[in-house]
């Protein structure tokens, strides 16, 4: 039997990659990546700079791995739904193995070559931990509580199993093979993409660093310092999870065996909680494909977002004289990172102090974000902006003077990002704006020059907001009543 293993940019790996290890069953095996236009069109990659790095080296390191097993990639040009039956008809293939992908553009894409192949199309689990239409309640319904569905995974986790070992040796790629279609994989240079050092490196070895590290140093602090955006306290592993260079899998079975022998196991416990949000995010994308163009929340639907230009250029440039705010905008453009405390207050910043709608934040953060996941990105700014699956009460609103005095009390964070700060003390630096003259002289530090006055007081953006929120959503209850009568 002659399998096509199709290489998609969420499994970039050899290990624990199950249509692979599927397809080692067979005869005949033939690695292919697709360079879709939807991605790879050079006006297309521009638009995510950062994840197409991390892609691009992901995508040589698998190459190099694959090779090295004695097999080889074929990467080939053209829309997915086109590529794959040419090449399946094209090189007499009897089946096509991939990985289920969660987002509905993709299962789309999906069903469109199910319906154009005249072979089977198996796609394999690997995206998560389990299923996305795995956990629901009592009644057949997905959650849309996370503490019910922590549970009911909890009951499942069993199911989960071990990670599937990286094959050993590949069969070589069949002799009878035209190869006219393959070509080299783009760098960055093709793209009109310019390299940046300050991103984690792509590919499955650098995967399995960043988990090594982590294991060795913050995972047994995890618990108090996760929250310490100038701490390098974090796992590092969101852009290992998005493009698959590591199985969700492997981190968690790698969790398991540290947390037996070890006595940090609030801290193991707490970062196994992350990703149980990450399986929550995932299977309420599954279930409401909807919620990438609309709110959780139906109440919210209609919401009177404000045009702000100005304090939109604000917020993304990092000049909005709010300093943990204008820290993460600038670490997003410099690292394609965010700190998740820094992200939380950012984006309840966009949406609840200047009433942007918080799907141009969540647009914005998705064209910089090397982590860019679209489940992961819509349940956090859906949950900053109160719109979405068990979020933040849409009446609590982050004061960012208060979020950075508590979390980043020295200004650590600040100072990195928003170097012109740099001498101010820890008293002032996430409020420059009460400081007294002398203190600003010695700092540097001019007002509405170097630095902005804050684009909005908090207290007056507080109450608009919570003014605006109330009276929207008595018109859509009243609406509700109408429609029940």
């Amino acid at each position: 039997m002659r399998t096509l293993v199709w290489f998609r940019g969420k499994e970039l790996r050899i290990a624990d990659h199950a249509p692979l290890a599927a397809a080692l069953g067979d005869d005949e095996v033939i690695p292919v990546f697709v360079l879709d236009p939807y991605f790879f069109a050079p006006h297309r990659a521009r638009e995510l700079p950062h994840r197409m790095q991390f892609l691009l080296e992901s995508l040589v390191a698998l190459a190099k791995n694959l090779s090295r097993l004695g097999s080889q990639l074929l990467v080939v040009p053209g829309k997915s739904v086109e590529v794959i039956p040419r090449l399946c008809e094209q090189w007499r293939v009897d089946r096509v193995v991939s990985q289920r992908w969660t987002e509905p553009f993709a299962r789309e894409r999906d069903r469109q070559i199910a319906l154009a192949l005249r072979v089977p199309f198996d796609l394999f689990e690997g995206e998560t931990l389990l299923a996305p239409a795995d956990c629901r309640n009592g009644a057949g319904a997905p959650y849309s509580v996370f503490t019910p569905f922590a549970r009911t995974f909890a009951l499942k986790a069993n199911q989960i199993g071990k990670p599937i070992p990286a094959p050993r040796v590949l069969p070589p790629l069949p002799v009878d093979m035209t190869l006219s279609d393959a070509v080299a994989i783009p760098c960055l240079a093709d793209l009109g993409i310019p390299h940046n050092a300050l991103l984690p490196r792509g590919g499955e070895a650098a995967a399995r660093d960043r988990l090594r590290a982590f294991l060795r140093g913050p995972l047994d602090n995890y618990a108090t310092s996760r929250d310490i955006p100038s701490l390098a306290a974090t796992s590092g592993l969101s852009p290992d999870l998005k493009f698959g260079t590591m199985s969700p899998r492997t981190i968690w079975s790698a969790i398991l065996k540290r947390h037996a022998s070890s006595s940090a196991q609030e801290s193991h416990s707490v970062f196994q909680k992350q990703l149980l949000w990450r399986e929550f995010a995932h299977a309420t994308l599954w279930h409401r494909p909807d919620l990438l163009k609309q709110p959780f929340r139906s109440e919210f639907r209609g919401f009177p977002w404000r045009d702000d230009p100005l304090g939109w250029r604000a917020w993304i440039d990092g000049l909005t004289g709010y300093p943990l705010v204008d820290a993460a905008a600038r670490q997003l453009y410099a690292e394609g990172f965010v700190h998740n405390r820094a992200r939380m207050v950012a984006a309840s910043f966009l949406a609840k102090h200047l009433l942007i709608d918080f799907r141009r934040g969540e647009a914005h953060y998705m064209k910089y974000l090397v982590d860019g996941d679209w489940a992961n990105n819509n349940m956090g700014w859906q949950w900053s902006a109160g719109t979405g699956c068990d979020a933040q009460p849409y009446f609590r609103v982050f004061n960012p003077t208060l979020q950075g005095q508590r979390f980043d009390p020295e200004g650590a964070y600040v100072k990195r990002w928003v170097p012109e700060l740099a001498k101010m003390p820890a008293k002032f630096i996430h409020c420059p704006s009460e400081a007294p003259k002398e203190v600003l002289k010695r700092a540097n530090v001019v007002l509405g020059t170097t630095y902005p006055l804050p684009c909005v007081n908090h207290a007056f953006a507080r109450d608009r907001f919570l003014h605006t929120a109330e009276a929207h959503l008595r018109v859509t209850k009243s609406r509700g009543s109408m429609k029940q009568a």
